[in-house]
Parts: structure tokens; C-alpha cells; sequence
């Protein structure tokens, strides 16, 4: 339950620290006295958007703070530990802080939150009901979260949730590998003509930079030849290059005992005369094959031509990288003679998902439906309560054409207050105050299903007055047996009915105008009260008539 709120320059409050009980709890002021500027304090709590405009002249920044009570509402605790939140068990503070250049932070429990966790808590703990929000009605969102609080529908909604996401989920798969299929089949054509062009090509790797040595070789075959023979006959036993480094050899194999050095020139010495005869040896062969082959020679440079030309039209500027499109076109053939079987896979997955759905959206239905009888026996009674006798309330339930994100239905509150006009849509049929005493209603059926510790009603009683004011009175202190309830309103019938009255005023004696609440002693509470039954001046039948509410209330 609300504990108490914390206001600091915020519109005409500069600073405002006001106090609440649990029960039903009353709020009255003149019109303009600064009701609607607490509610909208009491909204960023609620993690509505903020505007500076808000902040109280010639202030840097204001400051709301709501303290709730949570010690009886243990389901919260999950929330706390999901979010990483301190929590003692008793109480929460939830806070809000803007300043005149725009920035808003919001705290729970003094660590910093987003605007989503702080609405999310505070969406768990305070429900404002403000005029505008008769406007509801219209909404047919809203009439089927009003079935299924009544039905308990929290588990079968997650199921059906994730039965609907996975549907929707292998659709949008199926759609993506359908679209890919189609856009691949219709370039089949030109793939397999790229594949087998560059598998006709019978790529090897490396095979152009041999075939461009080749290419030199064969080129210059005659000068090779030339070379090689002369650098063979230099190598040669009978030339002077291999007798002479022997001698070396010979010589130095004398003294090398003697010298520090010597047996390391005369290992490289011996060294030098193999690694010579070797190369004579493989230059000779070498020389032996060279042989100038025009054939040869037109074939490597109609082959290297080849490549290249593959390489321009591919854009490549290697026979790996037309390999590696060869290879790429290869697998997307592939994938394409897979497309049908995995499109039947999806095919059948989709169809078992469907079958879930509507399995988890029949029981969803049936939930709902059952539920019915009761709401609409629970609003006719407490609307003939409230002054409509010949009362008629409906909860349609019908099919809709395809599955949303709440199921396969459509729920509509029909309504008629009259003996002689069938049932319609609330929106079409009931007046302001009909409308009132039904959101009225509904508030109160909730309110006995869900865990909200408190609800503010602002001027609920727009349209009513006289005794159905009395038992809209009765209705919202019924509902405060079970939840903290607070109430705006104007008309005394309802403000007697409070175990808590309190009063919002303005104060315009000093240099700004300021709006002030206070909770009102009982000598107090009979003066408003009189006040509302006859004006600013009191009367004795005024003061009569307050007593007399206070006493029944």
C-alpha cells in the first residue's frame, strides 16, 4: 500500500509530505486547488514521461517519492531479484528526479532503474484510475484483460504465448527459406552454367604460376640451352675450375694441424668441390632436356590465356579464387537440390505448431467463456445497486478470423440500461454516468481477483449523484477491505464514506501561489463536508446533513 508520498518543487507544490492509511481513504478540494498536480506527481512514479515545463519556477530540479508498504505482497520478490534490487521485505521507495535541463533519473530502493523496470514495479503496486480512463471501455483490449483477471488466465496465456511465437517464428522461417528458394531457383540456370564452366576449366592450384615459368623456359629455350652447356663444361674434370680446388684441398690437408683454423677450411673446402660436382651434375641433366618445342610452347600460352580470361570475367585475380567460386556455385546447387526437402521439414513443423495453437487457444476460449456467467452476474447486481433496475450486461466472446497475440477472441461488453433496447457495445449506448458506475463495477470485480495493494479513483463520480453516490460510496469502501483505496471526488456522499479524508487546498498568501494537503480531524472533516453540501458559507442544516453522512458513512 501506498505509505506516503514526498513532493519538491513540482508545479505549485514546493514542497509537499503527506502521510496515507490502509482502508478507504478520501481526497476532496475545490476545483483548481492542485488535486489533478499531485495525481501527476503520482504519475512519474508510475514512469510516465516527464516534462520540465513541470518543475516549479526559478528550481533546478524537483523530486517525487512514493514509500509503499510491500510486506504483504511476497510475489513481489521475484521481481527484486530479477532486477538486482535491494529489498528488506517491508518497504520500497520509488523515486523520481528531474531537472530544468531535461534529464530524468528514477531509483528503487536508492539504486538507479529504467523508466521501464520503475513502470513495471509500479504498475504492480498503483493503479490510477483518472477520468480519462473511461475511455477504456471503448477498447476491447482492454475487455478481454477484464475476462482474463477474472478467469485467472496467467498460466494459460504464457502457454498460448509461447504456442503463438513459435508459429510465428516457423512462419517467418518458412517465408525467408520459400523467398531464398524462389530468388536461387530463378538464377539456377546461369549458376550451373557458371559451375560447369569452371569445372570444365579443370582448375589446379598453383598451376598458373608453373605455367608461367614454363612459359619463360620455353621462351628462351635456345639461350638456356646455350648457358647451361657452357656452365657444365666450366664444371667439368678435364676444366681447371674442379682440378684446381682439389690441389686447394691437397694443400691445406697438410698443414690444416697446424693452423687453428685449418681443419674448418678444410671441411668447407670439401664441401664447396660436392656441392660443385652436384650442380654439374643436375646442369647437365637440366641441359639435356631443354629443347626449344614451338607446340609445347602454344599450348602453355593458350592454357595461361585461359585462365586469364576466366579471371577477367569472374573478377578474380587467381585460379584459387576461381576455385573458391567454383566451389561456391557447387554448394548453392547443392542447396538448391536440399530447398524441398527442407521446405517439407518446415512444412511439417509449422503444421504440429499449429495444432498446438489451437489446442492452447480452445482451452483459452473455453477459460474465458466459462468465466462469463459470473461477470456478467456480478455487474448486474452491483449496477442495479447503483440505480440501473432494468439493467442488461453481456460478455461476447466470439471468434475471431486468425490467431493474435491474446488468443483466437474477441470479447465485447453489451450493454442497455432500459426494458426496451437489446444490448450494444457499452461505447454506442451507455451516457457519462452509466459508463462511470460500470468502470465503477468492473474496478470492484478485479479488485477482489488480482494482488494490487492500492487503486485511486479521480472523481469516479463524474455524472452520479444523490443516493447512487451513497452506494458508489459503498462500493469502493467494500473494495477497501481487500486493497487500499483512494478516492478524488466532489460529492459529499462518497467523501463521508472515507476512513481518511483529506484536503487539498491553495495557499496565496505569500509571493506564489502554492497547493497544500492535509489529512482532516474530524471538527475539520464535518466543516468540508458541510461545505460541499452548501458552499463556502456553512449553514446549520448544512452542519446537520454532514453529521448526519459522517454518522452513516
Amino acid at each position: 500500500m501506498l505509505k506516503s508520498l514526498h513532493i519538491s518543487n513540482y508545479a505549485l507544490i514546493s514542497e509537499l509530505q503527506i502521510s496515507f492509511d490502509s482502508g478507504f481513504s478520501v481526497i476532496t478540494g475545490e476545483t483548481g486547488a492542485g488535486k489533478s498536480i499531485i495525481l501527476g506527481a503520482l504519475s512519474l512514479i508510475l514512469g510516465q514521461r516527464a516534462d520540465s515545463k513541470t518543475i516549479k519556477l526559478d528550481e533546478d530540479k524537483c523530486v517525487i517519492e512514493a514509500e509503499f508498504d510491500i510486506s504483504a505482497y511476497k510475489h513481489l520478490d521475484s521481481f527484486f531479484e530479477q532486477n538486482d534490487l535491494d529489498k528488506d521485505g517491508h518497504v520500497c521507495l520509488i523515486r523520481r528526479e528531474l531537472t530544468s535541463a531535461g534529464k530524468s533519473r528514477a531509483f528503487i530502493n536508492d539504486t538507479p532503474v529504467s523508466l521501464n523496470i520503475i513502470r513495471d514495479l509500479s504498475n504492480r503496486l498503483l493503479d490510477i484510475h483518472s477520468q480519462h480512463e473511461n475511455l477504456l471501455l471503448s477498447n476491447e483490449g482492454y475487455q478481454l484483460d477484464v475476462v482474463d483477471t477474472i478467469a485467472q488466465n496467467t498460466t494459460l496465456q504464457a502457454a498460448y504465448r509461447q504456442a503463438y511465437t513459435e508459429w510465428r517464428n516457423l512462419q517467418t522461417e518458412l517465408k525467408q527459406l520459400q523467398k531464398s528458394a524462389e530468388k536461387q531457383a530463378s538464377d539456377i540456370d546461369y549458376i550451373q552454367f557458371q559451375f560447369q564452366q569452371l569445372t570444365d576449366a579443370n582448375l589446379l592450384d598453383n598451376e598458373q604460376e608453373d605455367l608461367e615459368m614454363e612459359q619463360d623456359t620455353l621462351s628462351h629455350a635456345e639461350e638456356i640451352k646455350t648457358e647451361l652447356m657452357r656452365a657444365h663444361l666450366l664444371l667439368d674434370e678435364e676444366q681447371r675450375v674442379v682440378p684446381l680446388l682439389k690441389e686447394s684441398i691437397q694443400a691445406l690437408s697438410r698443414v690444416k694441424g697446424y693452423i687453428p683454423s685449418g681443419e674448418n677450411w678444410y671441411e668447407r673446402l670439401e664441401t664447396s668441390l660436392i656441392e660443385l660436382k652436384d650442380i654439374s651434375a643436375e646442369i647437365g641433366i637440366f641441359e639435356e632436356r631443354v629443347e626449344f618445342n614451338p607446340a609445347r610452347l602454344e599450348w602453355v600460352e593458350t592454357r595461361l590465356s585461359e585462365l586469364f580470361t576466366l579471371q577477367k570475367k569472374y573478377k578474380v585475380l587467381s585460379v584459387a579464387e576461381l576455385i573458391e567460386l567454383r566451389d561456391g556455385f557447387g554448394k548453392q546447387l547443392q542447396r538448391l537440390d536440399s530447398f524441398e526437402e527442407d521446405l517439407e521439414a518446415l512444412k511439417k513443423q509449422l503444421e504440429a505448431a499449429f495444432v498446438q495453437l489451437e489446442a492452447h487457444a480452445q482451452v483459452l476460449s473455453d477459460s474465458r467463456k466459462d468465466a462469463t456467467p459470473a461477470i456478467e452476474a456480478f455487474l448486474v447486481e452491483q449496477l442495479t445497486k447503483l440505480g440501473m433496475p432494468n439493467i442488461q450486461f453481456q460478455v461476447a466472446v466470439s471468434a475471431l478470423s486468425d490467431f493474435t497475440e491474446n488468443g483466437k477472441d474477441e470479447v465485447q461488453f453489451l450493454f442497455s440500461a432500459n426494458k426496451n433496447r437489446a444490448v450494444q457495445p457499452v461505447t454506442q449506448i451507455a451516457s457519462g454516468g452509466e459508463v462511470s458506475r460500470l468502470m465503477l463495477s468492473i474496478k470492484s470485480l478485479v479488485a477482489h481477483k488480482s494482488d494490487l495493494p492500492t487503486i485511486i479513483f479521480d472523481e469516479i463520480d463524474t455524472g452520479v449523484s444523490g443516493e447512487i453516490a451513497h452506494r458508489m460510496g459503498e462500493i469502493m469502501k467494500s473494495m477497501s477491505s481487500d486493497m487500499q483505496v483512494l478516492t478524488i471526488t466532489h460529492l459529499p456522499q462518497i467523501a463521508a464514506k472515507g476512513a481518511n479524508h483529506y484536503k487539498v487546498y491553495k495557499d496565496d498568501s505569500g509571493d506564489q501561489t502554492q497547493t497544500h494537503i492535509i489529512q482532516l480531524k474530524t471538527d475539520e472533516r464535518l466543516v468540508e463536508l458541510a461545505q460541499m453540501l452548501s458552499g463556502k458559507n456553512v449553514t446549520d442544516a448544512a452542519l446537520h446533513n454532514a453529521r448526519e453522512l459522517l454518522a452513516n458513512g
